[in-house]
């Protein structure tokens, strides 16, 4: 470049951002706006509730410390719902990367019918939560379930004498458990499936010509090349679950007897219908720094499996 270009380029990079990094952060911005109002605001508002006294009709503010913060925790609604909330995203993550393994594997192939099945499968995650839990509260009904009717039917329960799906302790977490991961399972098979997909296939190819079988291929070259692709889905299948109510609310309320109450259900009973902002907000402030170490662990094991 000439001293006469270089003295003429110096003004311009002098000018600032040029046109196409100003159409850039115009494009961006919209997105960052929408973020910012329905996540950054509400945020911010529950780490300023948590703090302060509020409740449903108080027009004024008194910052309280972590008062709240300490009534949470001497509360054992509060430790149950925690430990509940542990269980029920640790069972339900389990069934969800078992059974959606096993149907991408099967979705994989070619056969006859493998649209439909696809829809059929994917019907769970694009219909919506409360019309598909209105469903199951129904199959699950003390007196008209139809499980408990195909039960009997088997000899395995007494007709006169069912099981109380959604009255005891442990069937009513059960039921939870299963109905959320007949929800999530179609997103963690499309996910897996997206997976399956890009793996090479001269490399189960050459592994079967070296005689390995169905189960030592999956297991010893499937499942390692697909550990990236199974923590994204195990990441966002965690925080799906963790932060998720809807199924509890419908077919328990968190009942019998805060058996099956988690935390976002319960900072819900005690915010809202309880009135107490502050201590629902301190509840659900709680969430935050367990799904960032989730998601910093999950993240991490992704880039280690990238990196091997």
């Amino acid at each position: 470049m000439s001293q006469a270009e270089l003295a003429r380029e110096v003004p311009r990079r002098r000018r600032g951002p040029s046109g196409a990094t100003w159409l850039g952060i115009a494009l961006f911005s919209p997105a960052l706006v929408y973020i910012l109002a329905l996540v950054g605001l509400p945020l911010a508002l529950a780490f300023l509730y948590s703090v302060g006294n509020v409740t449903v009709g108080s027009v004024g503010y008194r910052f309280v410390g972590l008062d709240n913060f300490r009534s949470v925790l001497e509360s054992p609604a509060f430790r149950r719902a925690l430990l509940n909330s542990f269980v029920f995203t640790i069972a339900t993550q389990v069934i969800v990367i078992v059974c959606a393994n096993a149907l991408a594997l099967a979705l994989r192939e070619r056969f006859r019918g493998r649209a439909l099945v696809r829809f059929l499968i994917l019907l769970p995650w694009v219909a919506p939560i409360s019309v598909g839990a209105i469903g199951w509260k129904w199959i699950l009904d003390s007196i008209y379930s139809v499980v408990s009717w195909v039960l009997a039917r088997l000899h395995l329960v007494n007709m006169f004498d069912p099981p109380m799906w959604l009255g005891e302790p442990g069937l009513a977490m059960a039921s939870v458990i299963a109905v959320h991961a007949w929800r999530m399972i179609p997103f963690s098979t499309v996910i897996l499936l997206a997976g399956l997909s890009s793996i090479p296939k001269d490399i189960p190819e050459a592994a079967a010509v070296d005689g390995a079988g169905f189960w030592r291929t999956h297991l010893e070259i499937t499942l390692p090349m697909m550990r990236p692709i199974i923590n994204v889905a195990v990441l966002f299948g965690v925080v799906f679950t963790f932060t998720d109510m809807t199924v509890v609310y419908i077919l328990t309320r968190g009942g019998p007897y805060d058996t099956t109450q988690v935390l976002p259900s319960l900072a819900f009973f005690t915010g809202v219908l309880g009135s107490d902002l502050a201590e629902g907000a301190a509840i659900s402030v709680f969430l935050v720094p367990i799904l960032v170490a989730v998601a910093v662990l999950m993240l991490r094991l992704a880039h280690r499996a990238e990196i091997t």
